[in-house]
């Protein structure tokens, strides 16, 4: 019986995002392993899934939203809008970034107002069309042999498919496979390697999972599993095997830094901070940069950051930043943008987003001269560790504390929860056998199951330890020993994170009814165990306060975390209180740094 084709509408662009992950999941290894032009950074699979996470997270949002109001599904608009935004938003890397505009080029058509709706054949061919164009138009100088390239193809071969989508996307996608083999002939760093361009490799997952979306099926490969177009390039060009061009991925020094070494920070004449850390490990890749050099020189810095900005001031930071640095990409439109480019003075790149708008999600990357221009053969294979922990944290200052006791961390910041894709990423990092996972936040349970489950497919035996704030996270990891059985350490990590009880000291954004009554916005808030307990005006009477309740069920030692935000006396406050009321109870007291919570406290 024949298979009824899916029609283009809003369930089409979730069941394609869904799938669209799942495929970019399977193949993220392989992308890795053949991302050489113009960093070898070996990180171009894992930048395309966390994209395509962040549009997919964003499409299952809409859905829920509707759901929840007991409204019919959302329009196609409301879908591709949604997809757009979420990749936008979430773009990671060069790769994500263009993938993030080919998205955002598809939506401007399928979501646009009119007489005529496009949800046949020829709104998808208008569609792939209007996406290879403004991923082109986004890159400052484009370069043949990448993902543009493929793109264009994809669209090219689109034009004479039959009047259904299911055939358009075939199409679409028997151009793209085509011309990635051919990618090799077009850009010599690739046939020197013996590999297909990886962000194309990428692009050619993701419309294969349009296919599947459409027809029921995936398409067939013809080469074995896990090797697609990509061996047939290397049989063609080099007779090199695919698995010759694998390694292990290749992660520059974490480094704490302002520009001048430290932290990458600047002032705007209205006041507003822009902060970023410096990373070697972001994931950052840049396979589809314009411009770059093909001999592993260039920039030392990779700079991306989101920024608000109106049409005008966007067209003359795109000047400046093409001015000082090469591999610039600038995406989004509609006041908000995604900007990324190569330099070697990362300030004056900030500097720049300051003067063009506000910029945020601030992610600086040093290529460490050891690491992303050194080739894969040249560096001998890291040996695992027995076990590690992964541990999210908030603030800087955590961070560091964590890290001092062993663990590989995840920052959070305000309003920016980390992907189940960055928590995978974290874990093969830690490059360990066994791996011990700590959330610290409730909202995160089910984004470090997932990130667990992924994890334990690749052969990583992982124990996730569901705590609930970051102070149970210190708690665990103070009885943390490597040395133990594995199933022991977890259960002694458990047993303390348990045995914590938890508290936040916040300050109320808006109004708003909680188990302690309304609050009004400015008010200060006591969290215990994750609810509301107290509302104050001050922070220390406050925090006094929730202590207090806290302690009345008895406790041996009481750790606070000081935000940069806390008042200075707080601390002593506390310490005081504790020394005069509660005999035989220690305090110590941590630094949680900037972008951290107020304060954190915790009772063992």
């Amino acid at each position: 019986m024949a298979q009824v084709p899916q029609p283009l509408d809003a369930l089409a662009v979730r069941t394609w995002c869904s799938l669209a992950l799942q495929a970019l999941g399977r193949a993220r290894e392989e992308i890795d392993a053949i991302n050489v032009y113009p960093v070898a950074d070996g990180d171009t699979g894992t930048n395309l899934y966390l994209t395509v996470e962040s549009a997919a997270a964003a499409v299952e949002a809409v859905f829920a939203g509707y759901e929840a109001g007991g409204a019919q599904r959302p329009t196609l608009a409301d879908a591709v809008r949604a997809m757009a935004h979420g990749a936008l938003i979430g773009a990671r890397g060069n790769s994500g970034t263009i993938l993030a505009q080919l998205l955002r080029g598809m939506a401007q058509v399928l979501a646009a107002d009119g007489e005529t709706a496009h949800t046949d054949a020829r709104g998808l061919r208008l569609a792939l069309r209007r996406a290879a164009d403004s991923a082109r138009e986004a890159v400052a100088h484009p370069v043949e042999g990448t993902v543009l390239t493929v793109a264009s193809a994809a669209a090219d071969a689109a034009i004479g498919a039959e009047e259904n989508c299911a055939e358009v996307a075939r199409a679409a996608y028997d151009g793209a496979r085509a011309a990635l083999a051919a990618t090799p002939g077009q850009l010599a760093v690739l046939e020197r390697a013996g590999v297909v361009d990886a962000g194309g490799r990428g692009l050619v997952a993701v419309l294969a999972a349009l296919v599947e979306t459409f027809t029921g099926e995936a398409p067939r490969v013809l080469d074995g599993p896990g090797r697609g177009v990509h061996a047939r390039a290397d049989a063609a060009h080099t007779g090199t095997s695919v698995t010759d061009s694998a390694g292990a991925s290749v992660k520059g020094d974490h480094v704490h830094a302002r520009v001048d070494g430290d932290d990458a920070y600047a002032r705007g004449d209205d006041g507003d901070d822009a902060y970023a850390r410096v990373h070697g490990d972001t994931g950052a890749d840049s396979e589809e940069c314009a411009g770059a050099p093909e001999d592993g020189g260039g920039p030392a810095y990779e700079v991306i950051y989101l920024l608000e900005a109106d049409d005008g001031a966007v067209t003359r930071l795109r000047e400046r930043l093409d001015a000082l640095g090469d591999s610039l990409v600038v995406v989004g439109g509609d006041g908000l943008w995604n900007i990324h480019v190569h330099v070697d003075d990362a300030g004056a790149a900030v500097e720049a987003g300051l003067e063009a708008g506000r910029p945020y999600r601030i992610r600086i990357t040093h290529f460490a001269a050891g690491d992303v221009h050194t080739t894969r053969a040249a560096r001998p294979p890291r040996e695992r560790v027995q076990r590690a922990v992964v541990a999210v944290v908030p603030g800087e200052g955590l961070a560091g504390l964590y890290q001092e006791a062993g663990a590989t961390t995840v920052l959070a910041r305000p309003g920016e929860p980390p992907a189940s894709g960055e928590l995978v990423q974290a874990v093969r990092r830690a490059h360990a056998r066994e791996v011990v996972l700590l959330p610290n936040d409730a909202d995160l349970r089910h984004t470090a199951a997932a990130a667990a489950e992924q994890a334990r497919t690749e052969g990583v035996r992982v124990a996730l330890i569901p705590t609930r704030s970051a102070v149970q996270g210190i708690a665990a990891l103070a009885v943390h020993e490597p040395e133990r059985r594995f199933d022991e350490d977890v259960v002694a990590m458990t047993s303390a994170a348990g045995a914590t009880r938890y508290a936040e000291v916040a300050v109320a954004e808006r109004q708003s009814w909680t188990m302690a009554g309304i609050c009004q916005a400015g008010d200060v808030l006591g969290l215990i165990d994750g609810d509301v307990a107290v509302i104050g005006s001050d922070v220390t009477a406050t925090a006094e306060t929730v202590l207090d309740r806290m302690l009345a069920a008895g406790g041996e030692m009481v750790t606070l975390v000081l935000g940069d935000e806390a008042p200075e006396a707080v601390a002593a406050h506390l310490e005081a209180r504790v020394r005069e009321s509660y005999l035989a109870v220690d305090t110590v007291v941590y630094r949680g740094g900037r972008q951290g919570p107020l304060l954190l406290i915790g009772v063992e």
